[in-house]
């Protein structure tokens, strides 16, 4: 499972399985044992900075006063002691709080603390490192345990996936010819308007019809009149 502190594996294995074990207790909401654990982080890392340093501290208070003693004021130091006490007083309330509190802003303030802590006691050991310094604490990554690959991992696995499939066959279908169409059209258009001239009947000679008609008509009544006796 992915954690926040992967890179602190290789500095030192015991402060990471230290750290590791408190965003677990977080992920199981046991928050203050999770802020237990980070005080617990907190003092190792302490004990380890001063080394050979140490004299007769016993105590986690009595280590960070040697620790604040010997720093030389910057504000990079300063924010890490900041961090240490912080965490070591968080811890103490925790361990010997009467009743126990779901309070999982403070025990994720915690372990933001120690991730800022980690990337400290990091550059101690190995030196300033670009990537390192621009790294922030993953409340998501915390959550789900699984890192989200950035845009450009993203990108750049969907441009490998793209590169690794075989391109298709394009299936070509015969163009029609638009000339040969368009006049197969015209002469459809065509057709229709000759056999609908042939069906049509001119004006005039509907006249001349009508007046033929009429004029039978007439002859027929006149030559029945003239057959009635007088």
């Amino acid at each position: 499972m992915a954690t926040n502190f992967d890179f602190l594996k290789s500095t030192d294995k015991n402060l990471f399985d230290i750290i590791t074990e408190a965003e677990k207790l977080y992920r199981d909401e046991y928050f203050e044992q999770c802020m237990t654990q980070t005080r617990r982080f907190a003092e190792n890392v302490c004990k380890d900075v001063l080394g050979n340093r140490r004299t007769g501290e016993e105590t986690f208070d009595d280590m960070l006063a040697t620790l604040k003693d010997k720093a030389e004021g910057n504000p990079q130091e300063k924010e890490f002691l900041d961090d240490l006490y912080f965490l070591k007083r968080k811890g103490n309330q925790s361990t010997h709080s009467s009743s126990v509190k779901k309070d999982g802003i403070t025990a994720l303030e915690c372990l933001q603390r120690a991730f800022e802590v980690a990337i400290s006691y990091s550059v101690y050991k190995n030196g300033p490192s670009e990537k390192l310094l621009r790294m922030q604490y993953d409340t998501e990554l915390l959550v789900t345990g699984k890192k989200n690959k950035s845009l450009g991992e993203r990108y750049k696995e969907k441009k490998n996936q793209l590169k690794a499939k075989p391109k298709q066959e394009r299936k070509f279908e015969p163009k029609q010819n638009n000339k040969s169409s368009a006049s197969k059209k015209s002469k459809t258009l065509k057709l229709k308007q000759s056999s609908a001239k042939s069906h049509k009947i001119p004006v005039f000679q509907l006249i001349m019809l009508v007046a033929f008609t009429i004029s039978l008509t007439i002859i027929g009544f006149l030559f029945l009149a003239s057959l009635r006796p007088y």
